[in-house]
């Protein structure tokens, strides 16, 4: 075992982000809850009440729930999870339905009273759902993250209850202990038998919707668009990463290993550099430690700013691949974190609205900018300490753009809910 302090710290945080998940991970986390909640009630409900946060909504109006055939929004998601759903498989939880209960989850739709409500208990990222059969009720809640189980009451009776600390992600390693001088030496010297076992489905699963992006057509097609007008490395870059958010964001039942919660911040943070890695033929090695540094300096940026929020996670994730692009080709401490301060720096007005077909290009836009910051970076070019956000140091810029994306955008994500909620 290596001596380092954080170096099993680090391996854990990679074992809890990178998981496979099925689907935007929103719609898969009430799709979870509601499994659960029905494996306590023992029975089918004949009504179901929702609970969601502003954020929740956000991310789940307008996306396809996987294998409901092509439903969209939080009741079917919730549906799903009732009529198929396995809790056990958790991010996965829907990755068995049958043809049979595809139509099941549509009669249930039709035939179910299903209620929606906007609650807001201080919690970004909330989830309650109740579901009633006869006398019978039961009750989970999932808050936090997306695999959270706070609560569960069956007839009044409390089984689980965990006390919410505010926003705190319990029973989580520590991710203060993230910093960028420590992940590089984590990405240099980690043993390759600690990392590939991590991050080989990483590299599998993000590549193969990547692929299947380009194949089919889903969405607005981003990744196929950029091809048709270019093919050298950046392009490919930008256009893999961005249909593979296209894919999944339009109905692929393929999985995604996510990162921070999300399917494509786990695109983002891995496709450019496994891409690049491939044109450089830097070996499996040294893809496998670039993957290392893009991933933690991903998860390092998004623990300050949160799970859910107005701030778009594609440019945590491309600032991310930024840096893995920088160590692919030698770059060396100074230059991977002046990646990541000219990332943000440029990029950090993109608001997330939600998850949905646009954020392909949202993407797309942001590994270019992770590239130019690159480019950038590798003449000596940084922004400057008081120029915005950025500060002297990566640490700083880091923590200013959390305060800005948790603190300062909190009145910017209730106005785009409200927002959406109207239309």
């Amino acid at each position: 075992m290596n001596c380092q302090p954080y170096y099993q710290a680090y391996l854990d945080i990679l074992r809890e982000e990178l998981k496979p998940a099925m689907g935007c991970t929103e719609p898969i986390a009430l799709a979870y809850a509601a499994a659960k909640a029905t494996d306590v009630l023992g029975k089918k409900p004949d009504k179901v009440e929702i609970g969601a946060s502003g954020s929740i909504i956000k991310n789940v109006k307008s996306v396809y729930v996987p294998n409901t055939g092509h439903l969209k929004g939080i009741p079917a998601a919730v549906a799903a999870g009732i009529v198929a759903g396995k809790s056990e498989k958790q991010l996965e939880v829907l990755s068995e339905v049958s043809n049979s209960q595809i139509e099941e989850i549509k009669h249930f739709l039709d035939n179910t009273p299903i209620s929606l409500e906007h609650i807001n208990n201080g919690l970004t990222f909330d989830i309650i759902i109740t579901l009633h059969a006869g006398e019978d009720e039961a009750k989970v809640r999932i808050a936090n993250y997306h695999t959270n189980i706070i609560h569960i009451e069956k007839n009044g009776e409390v089984l689980t209850d965990i006390p919410v600390e505010g926003e705190s992600e319990q029973n989580l390693t520590d991710r203060s202990l993230l910093n960028m001088c420590d992940i590089l030496e984590f990405a240099n010297t980690v043993k390759l038998e600690d990392i590939k076992p991590i991050l080989q489905d990483q590299v599998n699963l993000n590549m193969a919707i990547a692929k299947e992006g380009l194949q089919g057509n889903y969405g607005s097609s981003i990744g196929k668009t950029l091809l048709s007008i270019e093919d050298n490395v950046r392009t490919r870059a930008r256009a893999y990463a961005a249909a593979g958010s296209d894919a999944r964001m339009n109905g692929c039942e393929l999985p995604v290993v996510i990162n921070s919660g999300s399917g494509n911040q786990g695109i983002t943070t891995s496709v450019p550099v496994i891409i690049y890695a491939d044109e450089l033929k830097v070996g499996e090695e040294k893809m496998y430690r670039a993957l290392a540094l893009s991933n933690l300096t991903t998860i390092h940026q998004k623990t300050s700013i949160g799970r859910l929020s107005a701030f778009c996670g594609a440019v945590s994730a491309a600032a991310g691949a930024g840096a893995g692009i920088a160590y692919l080709c030698n770059g060396n401490c100074e230059v991977i974190n002046n990646t990541v301060v000219n990332t943000v720096a440029i990029v950090s007005g993109m608001v997330c609205d939600g998850a949905k077909a646009s954020c392909a290009a949202k993407i797309a836009e942001a590994v270019d900018t992770a590239i130019l910051a690159y480019q950038m970076a590798v003449k000596g070019t940084v922004f400057s300490d008081g120029d915005g956000l950025v500060n002297h140091s990566v640490e700083g810029t880091i923590s200013n753009v959390g305060r800005l994306a948790k603190q300062g955008m909190g009145q910017t994500n209730e106005e785009i809910i409200d927002i959406m909620i109207e239309k």
